[in-house]
């Protein structure tokens, strides 16, 4: 274990699911944010509702590295039937929490591990009535116990309890009384504070705590987004449940208090997306959340809004496959199906978020672009990402904020026009006009998913079809202009780049940190979107040797460069993460160390 220091450590709890722990968890977490320091947290948890294991990860990082760091130091180990894998899971000359109101030493042998035990259930079933309260009680009374042992500020956790609970009285209180039972118990019987610590710092200003999915949400809502479809799946969901919470608030008629937005649950993930192209033809700005098995459903209206050029945005917030795999894990599996999702020739627009952040500003953006191109675009992001608490700046909202709807043309300019034809190419940037049902009686057309020509019409004629597909290629071309450029960052000159793709990029910055200590400096390249910009065909070019690291077994971002980018196979070498865990810093360096030894001997 490295050198002890202030705000510099990963503290993992061990817990059953369903016991409550993860509001305790969370209170902790939340409370080291407030306290002014940088923290994020990871939560493994099981598909079913109750008894199996979860774990809570949350790493103090002084220098705000917000990946997992792939080390513990304080294991709080709630579940007995993981006691001896999360005893092996601490860092030597770390610490072990557990529960000692039953004995249970055989498995707490390492001599390199310091372990506290604390009696917890002996001291809540003496403090609280019901057993409810006592299983509950129990967590908060931990969080106690590493507020003495960590030195944290007890009355930021308090105010925290406060603006929780709100007026519910016996709940504060009886927090309250778990919590410092916990602080005392650690005071009056360990050394403290342990050599890792707490010290309240103010590298949290002008930060939130917020998930990707609740950041999502407001996007949507921000966009103008009024028409949501869905049909729930893990871990989606809470995206849709999310907007529905803003849209109470924001989306009523100040008069008439009526809601001015529609969300339907649909019965399958098909008649989500069907819904979802209606609205959009209809001239509402609509969207469906999803994760990959609903992207699989929903392929057949996908293909129709391509080809019939309907706007709509579809949330992929992935998870692991494949089929069910494990539903509550996180991965980049979906990459290749949302790319050219639907069967025939298909291309869509995808926008990858690498945080909460880029959550937000992208599910804005994927709004325009679906209007601009008139087209279904996809917005990726996972499990991670959607549904833990991250750090990031606070968003910023612009009441100015108009949005781009594209080549819509209004009842006047549809009045002036001879004839409209809904899928020509007037400008030559294989982007027609369209309108607005109900807009003008001349706007009128034929929506088709079958065989049309550039005038609208049905055809099967050869060069008719042809003419429509190849102008959909020229939209895509476009589309390279107007989706967002990827994020570029140069150490120095040299050899070596990495690109990679969302979620991993917390994981690369660090590495990338890690091996300048080394004196090995990587290039690294984020891709933003897809189709892929001038900038990643520059990138390629400018290296002897590419790493590409993302979280999927078969190389799927790796195979769109291969497809779609004119690289050479021989310098771009695949790095794989997708044990469904976000990714260690260190697994990063390790694989692409790897690979430069080899090539070296080579």
């Amino acid at each position: 274990m490295g050198k002890a220091s202030h705000n510099n450590f990963t503290v993992k709890f061990a817990n059953v699911n369903g016991t409550g722990s993860s509001s305790a968890n969370g209170m902790f977490m939340k409370s080291i944010f407030r306290m002014g320091i940088p923290v994020v947290g990871k939560n493994y948890f099981p598909s079913n509702i109750q008894g199996l294991p979860t774990w809570y990860e949350v790493r103090v990082s002084d220098k705000g590295y917000l990946a997992p760091s792939g080390s513990v130091e304080i294991m709080v180990a709630m579940n007995a039937q993981t006691y001896a894998e999360d005893l092996a899971a601490v860092e030597p000359g770390g610490y072990l929490i557990y529960d000692s109101s039953w004995p249970r030493e055989e498995l707490m042998v390492r001599n390199d591990v310091t372990v506290l035990g604390v009696p917890l259930a002996t001291m809540c079933n003496q403090k609280f009535d019901t057993s409810r309260s006592r299983t509950l009680m129990k967590n908060t009374t931990y969080v106690g116990v590493l507020a003495a042992l960590l030195e944290m500020d007890v009355n930021v956790i308090e105010q925290l309890l406060l603006d929780t609970f709100g007026s519910k009285t016996h709940l504060i209180e009886a927090n309250k009384s778990a919590l410092d039972m916990g602080f005392n118990y650690a005071k009056d019987n360990f050394k403290c504070p342990l050599p890792f610590k707490t010290k309240a710092s103010k590298k949290t200003d002008g930060y939130m705590m917020i998930d990707g999915n609740a950041t999502a949400a407001l996007g949507c809502l921000y966009a103008g987004a009024t028409v949501g479809s869905w049909y729930p799946i893990t871990p989606s969901t809470s995206l849709m449940d999310a907007f529905t919470k803003y849209c109470s608030f924001f989306r009523k008629d100040e008069e008439t208090k009526k809601n001015n937005y529609s969300i339907i649950q649909a019965e399958d993930e098909l008649a989500a997306i069907g819904m979802a192209l209606g609205a959009g033809w209809n001239g509402a700005r609509s969207f469906t959340p999803t994760s990959g098995p609903g992207i699989s459903l929903m392929s057949e209206f996908i293909g129709f809004g391509y080809y019939a050029e309907i706007p709509t945005v579809i949330f992929d917030v992935q998870r692991t496959g494949p089929s069910t795999g494990m539903p509550t894990r996180t991965q980049q599996g979906d990459i290749t199906m949302c790319a050219y999702a639907s069967h025939g020739d298909t291309k869509h627009i995808c926008l990858y978020p690498a945080n909460p952040e880029e959550a937000f500003y992208l599910s804005l953006e994927a709004f325009d672009l679906a209007e601009q191109l008139q087209t279904p675009v996809f917005v990726l992001s996972d499990l991670d990402i959607g549904m833990n608490d991250w750090m990031i700046k606070d968003l910023e909202w612009d009441d100015k904020f108009k949005p781009n709807r594209g080549k819509v043309l209004s009842s006047e300019e549809i009045e002036n026009m001879d004839t409209f034809h809904r899928y020509l190419d007037v400008d030559g940037d294989g982007i027609p006009y369209r309108t607005i049902p109900g807009t003008n009686p001349k706007g009128s057309y034929f929506t088709r998913g079958s065989g049309h020509n550039r005038f609208g019409g049905y055809t099967e004629n050869a060069s008719e079809y042809q003419d429509v597909v190849d102008r959909l290629l020229v939209k895509w071309e476009t589309a390279k202009t107007l989706v967002p450029k990827p994020a570029v960052s140069f150490s120095k000159n040299n050899d070596f780049g990495i690109i990679s793709i969302g979620s991993c990029d917390d994981a690369i910055r660090e590495a990338r940190d890690i091996m300048t200590k080394q004196d090995q400096n990587l290039n690294y390249l984020r891709v933003k979107a897809f189709p892929f910009t001038k900038e990643v065909q520059k990138f390629l070019d400018a290296h002897k040797m590419i790493f590409v690291v993302e979280q999927n077994r078969d190389g799927q971002l790796l195979q769109l460069l291969m497809s779609e980018t004119e690289v050479d196979p021989k310098k771009i070498k695949s790095i794989r993460l997708y044990n469904g865990i976000p990714i260690f810093p260190k697994d990063v360096v390790e694989k692409i160390q790897l690979e430069i030894s080899a090539g070296k001997a080579a």
